[in-house]
């Protein structure tokens, strides 16, 4: 089969479409044919040699990308009732020793797995584990309730959007922060307030909030300039470690980690089913341009996530 590799850490130009043998799914586990696979900015990480800097990716004489999937189960493996072969599911690879979803198999772990939303194209599909178990679990660590308020930076990306929508489902009101053309957007989302990415920031959000917002999910990594607009005692969400600001002001400073969450990422594929999740794809292009993808990743700009499709 074809896979998406990287023999040595560096810009684009290291990633590789190489021949690998097809995976075999084990106890507990489930082969997947793939059909779209989306790119992260953690393959950026990972490709360039971030990620084993930081001591979070063991060495390895051959690293696979690639975490979401959208594909149909192939094989099952010994003790999995929960899918058959033929069964249209998406899932999330989340340990970076294993095989990667870029490329035209991958083997998961049967929890890590959940049916695909029904109606949705499998482009589409395979842009919501990752980002949206970041979200969900992001929202969950806030600990909010109905009627409190949350500042939500890089608002219109994919983790973020799927922030706004979360959030207005359970009553809580939402500050966004994007760029300017992105307010028609982010307000369809259901943000209660807009905050263009170019003002000052804390000042800008307690003019809207007074007092501070209760809690601050960072999706931009915007850091100490975001914690400036949360309120004594609220809850900080970092969505990366290195750069989360000190508990300020007796605040609460926490870093979400995903996981692959199969139970969880049933429920949010249900309610992409039902028109009320909006996971987004800004392009769909070929396994062999995926040196293309991590160009266009880096430059920025997206509104939705680059989809490679075997």
């Amino acid at each position: 089969m074809k896979a998406v590799a990287v023999r040595r850490f560096g810009g684009p130009e290291v990633l590789e479409v190489v021949d690998a043998p097809v995976p075999e799914a084990g106890p507990g586990q489930v082969r997947v044919r793939v059909a779209a696979a989306a790119v992260n900015r953690i393959d950026l990480s990972t490709r360039s040699g971030a990620l084993s800097e930081a001591g979070l990716l063991a060495p390895a004489p051959v690293v696979w990308l690639g975490w979401d999937v959208a594909g149909q189960v192939d094989q099952v493996g010994p003790g999995v009732d929960r899918f058959a072969a033929g069964d249209q599911v998406i899932g999330l690879r989340d340990v970076l020793s294993a095989g990667g979803a870029q490329a035209e198999y991958v083997v998961l772990d049967d929890r890590a797995v959940a049916p695909a939303p029904v109606g949705v194209p499998a482009a589409r599909a395979a842009t919501l584990p990752l980002a949206g178990l970041t979200a969900d679990r992001s929202l969950a660590l806030t600990g909010l309730r109905a009627g409190q308020t949350l500042l939500v930076t890089g608002a219109a990306g994919g983790v973020g959007g799927l922030l706004l929508e979360l959030a207005a489902m359970r009553g809580v009101r939402t500050v966004a922060v994007a760029g300017t053309d992105d307010e028609p957007l982010v307000r369809d989302l259901g943000a209660t307030w807009f905050v263009p990415r170019t003002r000052r920031l804390a000042e800008a959000v307690r003019r809207e909030v007074p007092g501070g917002v209760d809690a601050v999910v960072d999706a931009a990594v915007v850091g100490v300039a975001a914690h400036e607009a949360l309120r004594p005692e609220g809850t900080f969400v970092a969505l990366v470690a290195p750069f989360a600001p000190p508990p300020l002001r007796a605040t609460r400073v926490v870093v979400q980690e995903v996981f692959a969450d199969g139970a969880r990422l049933t429920e949010l594929a249900a309610l992409v089913g039902a028109g009320r999740l909006s996971p987004r794809v800004a392009d769909t292009l070929p396994l062999d341009q995926v040196g293309v993808a991590h160009d266009r990743l880096a430059a920025g700009g997206l509104r939705g996530r680059l989809v490679l499709t075997p």
